[in-house]
């Protein structure tokens, strides 16, 4: 099964990816590792259970070996500055005349960092909030959250960090469109999105404790609403990675990494795409 093309991996992981830099020669490509953890990001397969003679044209890596280069590299951090190298010199990709924002629930077989009972899903579950551009694109993930609490827990914290992860990876924030459900009717995301002059397009919620009066009621574009479908799309590639379809995985860097390797499978499959209408 291949995720990405082998000239893509050489071209565009590879060079950001800190290989040791030993002296002693390589027994394995270093594509073909990448491959290996490509493979069990699509699968969902146990590490154990890798195909190592299948996924290695010469003599093969054992997957200890295939699971300490991606653990090494989560826990330096190399996945999420691959994804933001990557946003950076592919901008020209995404469509950023409207960003979607959005929660999702992800069951958590083995428990774990950021693990709570879920009433909803009759399960532990982890929370997370996504942001995606126009065309369902993600653009980034905050820190996932315990799965008892909703999607506005600690919102102003949490959508501070997207703006940042947005800001380092150069794309600006004045004047974007954000649409979202009205779940997120809450005055500190407004208050928040004013501060970075970011347009909020948010139906009202009249369950909310924040709008009093019906003088409070903020504009909506309903056709720039329509736009926010785009997020559910991003929702069905996402669970196309069976490895983020269910967690488990107990430290949070690891679940963090496998993500920002799928939204690199997921803008890189973009590359050499002819334009659409």
């Amino acid at each position: 099964m291949e995720v990405l093309p082998k000239d893509i991996i050489v071209t565009w992981l590879l060079p950001h990816l800190p290989f040791p830099a030993t002296g002693r020669r390589r027994r394995v490509a270093p594509a073909e590792v990448v491959g290996a953890i490509l493979y069990k990001l699509k699968t969902g397969c146990q590490w154990r259970w890798l195909p190592v003679a299948a996924l290695f044209s010469g003599e093969p890596l054992s997957w200890q070996g295939v699971y300490c280069h991606f653990h090494t590299w989560s826990k330096q951090g190399a996945w999420k500055k691959l994804w933001l190298t990557l946003l950076r010199l592919h901008r020209r990709l995404l469509d950023l005349s409207s960003i979607q924002l959005d929660g999702s629930h992800t069951p958590a077989k083995n428990g774990g960092t950021a693990v709570g009972y879920q009433g909803r899903k009759a399960a532990r579950t982890t929370n997370a909030l996504f942001v995606a551009d126009n065309q369902g694109q993600p653009l980034g993930v905050a820190t996932p959250q315990a799965g008892q609490h909703h999607d506005t827990f600690q919102l102003a914290e949490v959508f501070a960090e997207l703006c940042a992860l947005l800001k380092e990876a150069g794309l600006g924030l004045d004047g974007l469109f954000l649409n979202a459900d009205k779940a997120f009717d809450v005055s500190s995301l407004r208050l928040a999105c004013a501060r970075h002059d970011i347009q909020v397009n948010i139906p009202r919620n009249r369950r909310a404790t924040d709008w009093q009066t019906d003088d409070d009621t903020p504009l909506l574009d309903p056709e720039l609403y329509r736009r926010r479908l785009v997020i559910e799309q991003l929702n069905a590639w996402l669970d196309s990675f069976k490895t983020l379809l269910v967690r488990f995985e107990t430290c949070l860097h690891t679940w963090l990494a496998f993500h920002w390797l799928a939204f690199s499978v997921l803008l890189l499959r973009r590359i050499g795409r002819p334009p659409t209408s």
